[in-house]
């Protein structure tokens, strides 16, 4: 067996290779993904109040999360560009836990999945959130970001849930 046989970025010379997508149906994907930031009780409160010095927080976050999902395959080696239809960031505070929960939806029509997307849309906003509350709070945590779910393609659908 060769490297291509096992790995479907390496090519039969055994170096890095795009995959070739041309031949895929074109179907209907979605993924979503999530991951945390932990930050300290005064950190959060000032999240939810809108007081942090650096402005709305999660609306920034957002952004910047959207932002990512469509700049992907610029920043992951091999990644396709996609067309995305939709991108949707959602958060939401666990003041127990003391931690913001984001939450990315990546979709299109496409030949390719979209977890790369979803996965550096979380990624992105936490980064986000973590720069514009540091001065507060600069032991923060990012942790624990993974794909929920994931339809579409030929391999089916997955999920977690």
């Amino acid at each position: 067996m060769d490297s291509s046989d096992q790995f479907s970025h390496i090519n039969d010379k055994g170096t890095a290779n795009m995959v070739d997508v041309t031949e895929k149906t074109t179907t209907q994907r979605v993924a979503i993904a999530e991951g945390y930031v932990y930050m300290s009780a005064k950190a959060l409160d000032m999240l939810q109040q809108h007081n942090h010095a650096k402005g709305d927080v999660l609306s920034v976050a957002r952004i910047a999360g959207i932002q990512g999902a469509k700049r992907c395959s610029d920043l992951v080696p091999l990644c396709h560009p996609l067309m995305l239809t939709k991108v949707q960031i959602d958060f939401s505070i666990d003041e127990k836990a003391s931690r913001v929960r984001i939450e990315a939806m990546c979709k299109l029509a496409g030949k390719t999945g979209v977890e790369m997307e979803a996965l550096t849309a979380v990624s992105v906003s936490a980064l986000t959130l973590f720069d514009m509350c540091k001065a507060v709070d600069p032991n923060m945590v990012i942790q624990d970001i993974r794909v929920l779910s994931k339809t579409g393609g030929k391999s089916g659908d997955w999920s977690v849930l």
